[in-house]
């Protein structure tokens, strides 16, 4: 018998995060690497937020809180529920949790039965399928390929719902992809949930503010009331606020879920850090215009970086609606053979020698379930972003 548990032989480590360390120890080596594995925004916290947290420092708010967050904050996000998203929660409907990950952890834990089934739209974002085997039960994938621009289907939704279905996890705008779901878009997907009154639904809404070209955005709950009951609409601080340190992500829901998720996060993390706290109620309640004035910038990043790329022999990169990734397939580049001698069979394959031979470091597809592609994150500067694309324009160009 081994020492560790069996849960763990059921997942792997984040390979975003794996992608983003190995970059770091690279650089701390002395290696010119641009890392493009993170989704970190490369804009500071604004000002009045980190105020905010240092005012709620000198005022002593440095204890234990409530394990689901203090009252200002509750209230604060069902403003913001209401405000932006037409939805109508109580304070005592919303939760706070130190990230998305923990609300998404929290969720799955207190429903999840062995055998209950969790639809997952492939590409993913890396932690839903490993949180969901963590809590025991089984991810179910409905693919989303390039084809229908990464975007489920109502088609393939229906198809893989059985009756052991307990949750649809929806992520829009996506993280690899970028891709975000029109209110059309969304109608034909929701109209699929309404007739399986036994799935839920957990929307991932944390890149929300980060849309272009006009585009509009929108959440399954707002499409469809009637799922109203059994959705837990997520969002988070961490992107549009430039607070990924912060650790600070908030949901609503239905009370019994949102008193359940409590019992989890009592016995594992208990309260979000009271400093951050206070900063997310700033953040939620004060000036909001820089966000658009941020999104403008990544907007520019993405063309620069779709351009760039489709010029790279060998590459398709779509134009996503959303978030601060480009999800390139590298299927022209298979079967090729670096200067180095290292044949590229799998976009792993790819994205290590793009590490190895030119120091630009991605994600390779397979981690998020969909190969053979890569994703790039433009959350940083210009600078990088030309100087990385143009060495993956020059890896291209000397595979043979």
């Amino acid at each position: 018998m081994g020492f560790l548990s069996d849960s763990l032989s059921r997942i792997k480590p984040s390979a975003t995060i794996a992608a983003t360390q190995k970059a770091r120890d690279l650089k701390a080596a002395g290696v010119d690497v641009i890392g493009l594995g993170a989704g970190e925004p490369d804009f500071d916290t604004p000002d009045n937020i980190k105020e905010a947290a240092i005012a709620a420092i000198r005022r002593g708010e440095t204890k234990y809180t409530a394990v689901d967050g203090i009252p200002e904050l509750k209230a604060a996000i069902a403003a913001k529920f209401k405000r932006e998203n037409g939805l109508d929660y109580k304070p005592a409907q919303c939760f706070v949790a130190p990230g998305g990950k923990p609300i998404i952890y929290n969720a799955m834990m207190a429903t999840l039965n062995p055998g209950d089934e969790v639809i997952i739209p492939a590409p993913y974002w890396v932690s839903y399928p490993d949180i969901v085997l963590l809590a025991g039960g089984t991810p179910v994938f409905a693919e989303a390929g390039m084809a229908t621009g990464f975007k489920l289907q109502p088609e393939a939704l229906e198809k893989a719902i059985t009756p052991k279905t307990k949750w649809l996890i929806f992520n829009s705008p996506s993280n690899p992809t970028g891709a975000a779901y029109t209110w059309d878009e969304l109608k034909k997907l929701t109209d699929v949930l309404v007739k399986h009154p036994h799935v839920w639904v957990l929307t991932d809404d944390m890149y929300e503010h980060l849309t272009y070209d006009g585009f509009k955005f929108a959440t399954p709950a707002q499409v469809e009331p009637k799922l109203y009951d059994r959705t837990l609409t997520m969002n988070g601080v961490s992107k549009a606020y430039s607070m990924t340190g912060w650790r600070i992500g908030y949901c609503a829901g239905p009370i019994e879920l949102i008193k359940a998720m409590t019992t989890i996060q009592s016995q594992s993390t208990s309260n979000p850090t009271s400093i951050s706290q206070w900063a997310a109620v700033e953040a939620l309640n004060g000036p909001q215009d820089f966000i658009a004035e941020r999104a403008q910038s990544f907007k520019e990043r993405r063309d620069l970086v779709v351009s760039m790329l489709n010029q790279a022999t060998g590459m398709k990169c779509p134009t996503p609606e959303g978030a601060f990734y480009v999800y390139p397939s590298c299927e022209g580049c298979l079967g090729k053979t670096t200067p180095k001698g290292k044949l590229i069979e799998t976009d792993k394959d790819f994205a290590e020698a793009l590490l190895e031979e030119e120091g630009v470091a991605v994600v390779h597809g397979e981690a998020f379930g969909l190969a053979p592609f890569f994703r790039i994150s433009y959350a940083t500067s210009t600078e990088n972003l030309v100087k990385a694309c143009e060495r993956i324009q020059r890896f291209c160009a000397s595979l043979r």
